[in-house]
């Protein structure tokens, strides 16, 4: 048997069926702060879109947003500043911030110097 997901030992159904106030006094204190201080108009229209269940994915600049219970299982468009990344949210991604999974910067692989980088780069072996 399958082991149930809870979020701070509430299910997702409790927490779905829970009111914004109430789901954010689970949350840690910088999530529960800005969710207490009120959406903005940017997330409340994205909730709304997310509430309608629309099949595509959800294009979305909002990286300041707060994962809730009743986004799980939606597919979002989330922009990195460069593109977009699609994102499907799971269970496990309640309570983070939409820009915690997609990520803005890739791992530097650097190559061979560059001519003039340095003294010692004039030694390196020419193609």
């Amino acid at each position: 048997m399958a082991k149930k997901y809870s979020y701070r030992g509430k299910t997702i159904e409790e927490l779905r069926a829970m009111e914004l106030k109430e789901f954010a006094k689970l949350l840690p204190a910088r999530q529960r702060r800005s969710i207490t201080r009120g959406l903005s108009d940017q997330k409340k229209i994205l909730l709304e879109k997310i509430k309608k269940g629309n099949k595509k994915a959800i294009k979305t600049h909002v990286r300041d947003m707060i994962v809730l219970p009743e986004m799980v299982g939606t597919s979002l468009l989330i922009h990195n500043g460069r593109g977009w990344t699609q994102v499907t949210v799971m269970e496990e991604m309640i309570g983070h911030y939409f820009g915690e999974l997609t990520l803005t910067r890739k791992k530097v692989a650097h190559s061979a110097p560059g001519v003039g980088a340095t003294r010692s780069s004039s030694a390196v072996a020419q193609k």
